[in-house]
């Protein structure tokens, strides 16, 4: 018989309530039990094993189209990212990177020979992957990231280079370590036959990175960003290209092309449509962000609640007896509003996800609706990580000397 406590964790949980439950079992295996190390050997290796046992269970699947080798549920691989920031911050992180970020750039802005050659090692982990988009001088500003990719139609390759100092990758998860290959955003530089050559504007490419052993390629240089407040896990790094040279076919193509003779096509016109185009089919970022944040914020709040249940101080006038913590109406007065918020919060987060798996799993989505989506998620990624701001530093203070425990935060 299902309790009133089911029920109510069901509905909060929405449409891929199975998935969380499913996803809650999993993580009470001693080996997903959260480590609150800061060294970052130890939780980088810790992480790696984590990611293993994720991908051999098929656990990346989800975030795949049935024909690339995946399931195509979206709102699974969506929910069981969002889970992950109730264990471990840092394996959310990992798991975004290689199979949300990176995956989701050759997924969305490739076609099939990139399907082909990279989805299902991207799955199994065999190729290991980071999303080089943000640069030490542009992070929101995509549009003007300085990066360049310059054809050269002599060899048919594309140059990629970071021809200033800002120009740098820049706290590029999976970069100091373990990524081998990396999704680059640039400016596209090319010239058709009798042509100046001229930007497109910023598209994708697939460059690689190490070799298997772990060595920088000729003309890259990485570096590490090492300890990261509370993601001891993740490998942050930085990239810097001197004129790497790739095959013309590295360029993720769904959304602009250049032909052999450097001529430039795509199916939309406009340069400002098709940049936010492309910037939308990876919206499934964002929404992870937000729901991510959304589920720390609760494990801070249910922490604190379950420790003002247990914590006493003072004794009240006529009793012996000291009082509960939450007992004090000032107490409840920092945690209710708190909670309450984090409840609309996340029944605004599952009609977002829904949203996004109805439109990404279309055969013709509608552009409106899929304009109002980008928009609702930038909104809701703003609120809930704003909440969790605020819930997780609301629910460390009244803890006093415990709250400042590394395993608290």
């Amino acid at each position: 018989m299902t309790t009133t406590a089911e029920h109510l964790r069901n509905t909060l949980d929405g449409r891929w309530h199975d998935v969380k439950n499913r996803i809650r079992t999993k993580l009470t295996d001693p080996v997903f039990r959260p480590h609150h190390t800061p060294n970052t050997v130890i939780a980088r290796t810790k992480v790696a094993e984590q990611l293993r046992i994720m991908a051999s269970a098929g656990a990346a699947a989800d975030g795949f189209n049935k024909e690339h080798g995946g399931t195509g549920d979206v709102g699974a691989a969506i929910t069981m990212i969002e889970m992950l920031a109730m264990s471990d911050l840092s394996l959310m992180v990992k798991a975004g990177v290689q199979w949300g970020l990176f995956g989701g750039a050759i997924e969305n802005l490739g076609t099939e020979r990139h399907h082909e050659k990279y989805v299902k090692p991207i799955i199994n982990l065999d190729l290991l992957g980071c999303f080089a988009m943000t640069e030490t001088g542009h992070g929101s500003d995509v549009q003007s990231l300085e990066t360049t990719a310059t054809y050269d139609a002599a060899t048919q390759e594309f140059v990629i280079d970071s021809p200033t100092p800002s120009a740098r990758k820049d706290y590029i998860g999976g970069a100091a370590e373990t990524a081998t290959v990396a999704a680059v955003f640039a400016q596209l530089i090319t010239a058709g036959p009798g042509e100046e050559p001229q930007s497109h504007g910023v598209h994708c490419f697939v460059v690689p990175i190490r070799d298997p052993d772990g060595n920088d390629l000729p003309g890259v240089t990485t570096s590490d960003c090492h300890y990261k407040g509370g993601l001891p896990g993740v490998d942050n790094g930085r990239i810097r290209f001197d004129h790497v040279r790739v095959p013309r076919e590295n360029l993720l193509n769904r959304y602009g092309d250049v032909a052999p003779d450097g001529s430039y096509s795509s199916p939309i016109e406009s340069r400002g449509r098709r940049f936010f185009t492309m910037l939308g089919t990876l919206i499934r970022g964002r929404v992870t962000v937000g729901g991510s944040a959304g589920a720390a914020a609760r494990v801070a709040l249910d922490i604190a609640t379950r420790y003002a249940l247990q914590r006493r101080q003072f004794t009240a006038p006529d009793d012996e007896g000291e009082v509960l913590i939450m007992d004090y109406l000032v107490h409840q007065r920092r945690l209710f509003p708190l909670i309450a918020r984090s409840y609309a919060l996340q029944f605004a987060q599952n009609e977002l996800v829904s949203k996004c798996h109805d439109l990404q799993t279309a055969e013709d989505p509608d552009a409106e609706e899929q304009r109002e989506l980008e928009a609702r998620a930038a909104g809701l990624k703003a609120a809930n990580t704003w909440h969790a701001s605020r819930a997780i530093q609301e629910a460390r203070e009244p803890a006093a000397a415990p709250g400042t425990w590394p395993r608290t935060g």
